[in-house]
């Protein structure tokens, strides 16, 4: 059994997934747009066609499942974040930085009891992210 996170940006995610591309070196293992879909899908519209109906990437070991879902432009990522731990301070202010573009800072990156660096922001695309450097 495995868990996967999917993420429904909601018309966003190719904007998404060249941020993570470039902030995260994702890599992008399988794309495939609605117009691609060899079923009618029931909510497509012309309109729709070129956005991304699934996808998934590789993301230091990881994979993230993701879609643009109902492309109604109104995604909610609330009550869950996504966890990077990382191999050092370094590592989690560039990455922290990084996914912060256009983001806002939820808890700066700073020195706590578990950890010599943690923080959490939430992307621009409204995703939050809890970066953790291990003691």
């Amino acid at each position: 059994m495995t868990i996967q996170p999917y993420l429904f940006l909601d018309g966003r995610c190719e904007e998404a997934i060249e941020f993570y591309r470039r902030v995260l070196g994702a890599e992008v293992e399988m794309l495939m747009r609605f117009k691609e879909c060899p079923e009618p899908t029931p909510n497509a519209t012309p309109e729709s066609a070129e956005k991304v109906m699934h996808a998934s990437l590789q993301i230091a070991g990881s994979t993230i499942l993701m879609s643009d879902g109902h492309c109604m432009g109104r995604p909610s990522f609330q009550g869950f974040a996504l966890s990077l731990t990382v191999k050092d301070e370094a590592q989690a202010e560039r990455l922290f930085d990084a996914l912060s573009g256009g983001g806002q800072v939820q808890m700066p990156l700073a020195k706590t009891f578990f950890s010599p660096s943690f923080g959490m922001v939430a992307d621009r695309f409204g995703i939050s992210w809890m970066i953790y450097v291990a003691p």
